[in-house]
């Protein structure tokens, strides 16, 4: 049975098997193939999923400016949401924070990637 794909990702020369031909999307912010799995190809699915990350994760930003909540903690929780939706490099940056790396230089980098999934989820949902 083919795996159901989402017109996010598959490519105009991609096989009719339901398999893209291509990996992991490198250049994008968010892996649009892994969501795709994720939610058996099905749009408004992924449109509700994107906008639940970009809203946990910008909360995460707010959290960790707040010193309520220890970064390692908020990092922790982010971490995982970004896996789920494919934001590679939020998560990558997320897992840092989390084994302890709270410099500043890492913070803002959590930052922007965070920044940026958001405004690529932004336009990828209008």
């Amino acid at each position: 049975m083919p795996v159901a794909v989402s017109a996010f990702e598959l490519p105009d020369n991609a096989p009719d098997r339901g398999i893209p031909a291509v990996g992991p999307s490198a250049s994008r912010c968010i892996d649009l193939v892994h969501l795709a799995r994720q939610t058996m190809g099905d749009k408004d699915l992924e449109i509700e999923v994107l906008s639940l990350f970009a809203r946990q994760a910008r909360a995460a930003l707010v959290d960790m400016t707040g010193g309520i909540v220890p970064v390692t903690t908020v990092a922790h929780r982010i971490k995982g949401a970004a896996g789920a939706v494919g934001a590679f490099k939020v998560a990558s940056v997320a897992a840092e924070v989390e084994s302890g790396q709270t410099d500043a230089a890492t913070l803002a980098r959590f930052g922007a990637a965070v920044v940026e999934a958001e405004n690529f989820i932004n336009k990828l949902c209008r």
